[in-house]
């Protein structure tokens, strides 16, 4: 009787060739998918919603408040921009060059409030029913290095603002297939803006 076993299993050939087409394969799906780009594009459609819920919520101040004031702490808003925590002292003059007019106001010391201390310094809590945000939206990276980080400028006397956020992904920068900078009606085509002022050009 024979009890020989047939052993049966992969060779080395066989094991390579398998490791070689999970390689080429990753490979493509890295180039394809490009997680960088995809977690860039995130962050962008984050900046969108932020900026976006902010706008409604000054708007609705606007509108509903007994007395608006623009800045809250301090009328500064010929002379000043302002800027999220975090971006000092990488935010230079004019809130890293977003805004024609104005100084940066350093974001540092500013909080997510959302009353005159907060770095857009608008009193929102004096909206009927009282702030529609809980807390001041920052930008999911908030560094002035790379310049993304949400900033504000204001002008007092006709009650118009300009709120502003870099894209980083190639999708939603300027020349992207979803460019949101360039055809925002902004001053700048490089920078993703909105708010009242006209033209926001602040």
């Amino acid at each position: 009787m024979n009890t020989k076993n047939n052993l049966k299993g992969f060779t080395l050939v066989e094991l390579l060739i398998v490791i070689g087409i999970l390689a080429v394969l990753s490979t493509v799906v890295v180039l394809v998918l490009n997680p960088s780009q995809l977690f860039a594009q995130a962050r962008d459609s984050q900046r969108i919603s932020d900026l976006s819920s902010l706008n409604s919520a000054i708007s609705f101040y606007l509108s509903t408040a007994s007395t608006t004031v623009m800045d809250g702490n301090g009328g500064a808003c010929t002379t000043k921009c302002w800027a999220t925590p975090n971006t000092a002292p990488n935010s230079s003059a004019n809130c890293g060059g977003r805004y024609t007019t104005g100084a940066a106001m350093s974001g540092a010391s500013a909080t997510r409030t959302p009353g005159p201390t907060g770095w857009v310094p608008i009193d929102l809590r004096n909206a009927t029913g009282g702030s529609p945000l809980s807390s001041l939206p920052v930008d999911p990276t908030n560094t002035g290095v790379t310049n993304l980080f949400y900033s504000y400028a204001c002008d007092e006397t006709n009650k118009t603002y300009e709120l502003d956020a870099n894209m980083e992904s190639t999708r939603y920068a300027s020349g992207g297939s979803d460019d949101k900078e360039a055809y925002d009606g902004g001053g700048s085509t490089t920078i993703y803006e909105i708010g009242t002022d006209p033209g926001l050009d602040l």
